[in-house]
């Protein structure tokens, strides 16, 4: 598996014993090899992949280690926002995947996706999401982009369908899209840890 794996990426396994690390109880009850972990950040350790394992219940994530050739499939965040196959997603009654419909029927000048409990259910069928679920959202930013367009993208998510979260993934870490638009700066997300930066796309000292 030469892939690139990158954080929100879902993952699914080959056997139960290919996800190292987890002393969770409630893993063992819930959690099979047939449904994805998702790549979360930190550093990786000896080429395994860190990953998070989701429970049915909120208080229910567990951190697990992976090494990468015991991976059989991996779903990006992207792949999930085709604007077709959200339409024919068995939750496109449900607000988040209204809203992400409506975004992905738009062109935008950014690669994006969805993350969270809306991008485990377009993922798996299970049905994690309700009328009151957030809608987790993701754009891919290696390059600076233009902030006229991301307050655009802004306004779109606050029609009142649901409550929805955006994070830009830049090469140094993820950020707050609507923090960043409020305060000039933000909180980035590295493997290393938080960072208060102003410029994202540069590392500060």
């Amino acid at each position: 598996m030469t892939t690139t794996l990158r954080p929100h990426d879902l993952l699914w396994l080959g056997a139960r014993d290919a996800l190292e690390g987890v002393t969770e109880p409630w893993v063992d009850e819930v959690w099979h090899a047939g449904l994805p972990v998702v790549v979360r950040r930190d550093v990786v350790q000896d080429g395994r992949i860190p990953v998070g394992v989701r429970g049915l219940r909120r208080n229910q994530r567990a951190a697990g280690w992976v090494r990468p050739e015991r991976i059989t499939r991996i779903v990006s965040p992207e792949q999930l926002v085709a604007s077709q196959a959200l339409l024919r997603s068995p939750f496109i009654s449900q607000p988040p995947v209204q809203l992400a419909s409506q975004l992905a029927q738009q062109n935008w000048s950014w690669i994006w996706g969805v993350t969270g409990s809306t991008g485990y259910a377009l993922a798996t069928g299970i049905p994690v999401i309700h009328a009151a679920s957030d809608l987790d959202l993701l754009i891919r930013a290696p390059q600076p982009l233009s902030t006229g367009e991301l307050s655009r993208w802004q306004q779109q998510l606050s029609g009142g369908l649901c409550r929805a979260d955006t994070q830009l993934e830049t090469p140094n870490g993820a950020f707050a899209l609507a923090e960043w638009i409020r305060d000039g700066r933000a909180m980035l997300k590295t493997n290393h840890g938080p960072q208060l930066v102003s410029d994202p796309w540069y590392r500060e000292a």
